[in-house]
């Protein structure tokens, strides 16, 4: 569910007219609905509360969609964050979210991010590696510190919308394999500068079937079980994310009630804290990007361009995984629905969003809007070409507000210097 829906004929966030904030603000432009972040967290949390040890921790997947009115928004129903760099750490401190409720994960950690996350007091750091685990334990040591760990271990399970989202097969970088996570967690268990506290995995993204999830869960209960057998304490198990979100061309994914059975099933009696890192479930049918149409192209062989002044460096994901988002007009008209290949102004053939789409008629100033574009928009853009970075929009009830600027040009040539020989 979101709250983007029909207000008096035309295309609304919450109470918020589209083209009100396209007028306003201009366009591209992202909108996000906080109606939609918070039902979709609740929702979650809800659905997972009693699965488990205790409450379980809920850690936002921060490069999901990173703004910190979003993440404000989450920590203010007690949302934690998972985050895979000093940046997103440093983001998620400023949006509120206590140290206590922040997992650092991520394959290639520098010093200086393990050293700012020990001395922020983050909840876990999970290890990939057994070179990092020692690059932990050598920083932990020259601070004074003791770090709390876990082992993200790769369960060899493949799973995820596309090839560039899958994470738990055993070709993928992400974690340890089983062969060497028992003996890692007992050699950590020996190091005083260690505190092991669980083992974690993340299977993928855009899952939409719970079976990849249940074979991956039922490993990392036998591993739990056999490292317990060995006298060796594991309080927390860490399941990831990756629960799919309808896109509008796939089958419905599993609900949240669905996920939380099938958890509680696989793992009924492990007497474990469980940890989660959802973000796309969260974030992605809670925003949407707004553009403008420029021109129709329509050429005498009979292909139709619908050129927008959005491009693939606002919202990349159908050039680089193949991405469907649903297209609608903001202000619907009627009329046979005409075929169309929906592009952006970026100089490469890439920046193609769809082909041969079929959508009703439009017209140069239409505005449309692509629909569970919360994930992994915003946060992937950039400034290619030299366009500026897409401005975001955080929409309550009947008010909105602009939460990332538009940068002019002149803002956007500042941050570059000349040489001093030039």
């Amino acid at each position: 569910m979101n709250h983007f829906d029909l207000l008096g004929g035309e295309l609304a966030c919450e109470g918020v007219p589209l083209a009100r904030i396209a007028d306003e603000v201009g366009t591209p432009v992202y909108v996000y609905s906080s109606a939609t972040l918070e039902r979709h967290y609740t929702v979650l949390r809800d659905a997972l509360r009693g699965v488990g040890l205790g409450e379980p921790l809920i850690a936002y997947a921060v490069k999901a969609n990173g703004n910190l009115a979003v993440l404000r928004t989450l920590a203010a129903l007690g949302a934690g964050a998972d985050t895979v760099s000093e940046g997103e750490i440093r983001r998620a401190l400023a949006a509120g979210v206590p140290p206590a409720r922040i997992v650092f994960s991520g394959v290639g950690k520098t010093a200086a991010e393990i050293a700012f996350a020990l001395k922020a007091g983050v909840a876990e750091i999970n290890v990939e590696s057994e070179p990092e685990m020692e690059a932990i334990a050598e920083v932990a040591a020259g601070l004074g510190l003791r770090a709390t760990i876990a082992f993200r271990v790769n369960p060899d399970v493949e799973a995820g919308g596309h090839a560039k989202i899958a994470t738990g097969k055993a070709e993928n970088k992400f974690g340890v394999s089983f062969a060497e996570a028992e003996r890692l967690y007992a050699m950590a268990s020996n190091n005083a500068a260690l505190r092991p506290i669980g083992v974690a995995c993340h299977i993928g993204s855009q899952i939409t079937d719970l079976a990849p999830m249940r074979a991956a869960f039922a490993k990392m209960r036998g591993l739990v079980e056999r490292l317990r057998a060995e006298g060796l304490s594991v309080e927390r198990l860490d399941l990831g994310g990756g629960l799919g979100v309808p896109y509008f061309n796939q089958p419905a994914p599993p609900s949240p009630d669905d996920y939380a059975a099938m958890i509680a099933q696989a793992l009924g009696g492990l007497d474990v804290q469980l940890a989660f890192e959802p973000g796309r479930v969260i974030a992605a049918n809670a925003g949407v990007l707004l553009a403008r149409v420029l021109h129709i192209h329509e050429r005498p062989e009979g292909r139709r361009f619908l050129v927008l002044d959005a491009a693939m460096n606002d919202l990349i994901r159908p050039a680089m995984y193949d991405a469907f988002h649903d297209i609608r007009p903001v202000h619907p008209r009627g009329g046979e629905p005409l075929a169309y290949d929906v592009v952006g102004p970026i100089c490469e053939t890439g920046d193609t969003f769809t082909r041969d789409r079929p959508l009703a008629p439009l017209q140069a100033g239409d505005l449309v809007a692509f629909m569970s574009a919360g994930a992994y928009g915003a946060s992937m853009a950039s400034e290619y070409n030299s366009r500026p970075l897409v401005p975001e929009v955080l929409v309550k009830a009947d008010r909105y507000a602009v939460v990332r600027a538009r940068p002019t040009y002149e803002e956007m040539l500042e941050r570059e210097r000349p040489a001093p020989w030039q």
